[in-house]
């Protein structure tokens, strides 16, 4: 008796036809869009990380680590997306940097924490909408996959946003 096969194998199930990808175009665009931000929001958290100095200085330096390893999952993931649907992501510090929406300032001992926590939720909720703006662009050209990744990584940043809020006494703002 002959052993049958159910399971498509990697090659298949990882493969587009042209045509699937070329109808992905808006698709791979934001998943770009995102992987220049990721990139540069991680750069952003870092300096966070390294120049916030006062009163919280032990809870929220290590919390950036958290957010820093979450956005590098989100990055990746975003990536090998592009990836599969036969996109180039950015790899470049340049591309970037030229790209991303997010802009860069030098870093500051005298920041306080509160302002430093005040950018990381301006970086954030920058990143809510760029992911609201891929789930609804996925959402139209079918692309249920990348919806999903969006959608999730959408959701996590907004509790993140609305917990740094409570933090600064303010609601939430979404």
């Amino acid at each position: 008796m002959m052993k049958q096969n159910y399971y498509q194998t990697p090659a298949e199930v990882a493969t587009l036809s042209p045509r699937q990808s070329k109808l992905l175009v808006d698709s791979k665009a934001v998943l770009n869009q995102a992987v220049a931000d990721l990139s540069v929001a991680h750069s952003i958290l870092h300096q966070v990380h390294w120049y916030m100095r006062g009163r919280g200085f032990m809870t929220w330096h290590p919390k950036m680590d958290e957010y820093m390893e979450e956005i590098d999952g989100y990055l990746d993931e975003m990536s090998e997306r592009l990836i599969t649907l036969g996109g180039a992501p950015f790899s470049t510090l340049k591309e970037f940097s030229e790209n991303s929406q997010l802009k860069e300032v030098p870093g500051d001992y005298n920041v306080t924490i509160e302002d430093q926590l005040a950018r990381v939720v301006e970086v954030f909720g920058y990143l809510a909408a760029l992911f609201q703006k891929g789930f609804d662009v996925s959402n139209e050209e079918g692309d249920s996959v990348t919806n999903d990744i969006f959608n999730v990584a959408k959701a996590s940043i907004e509790k993140h946003i609305w917990m740094l809020q409570a933090e600064l006494g303010q609601a939430p703002k979404l």
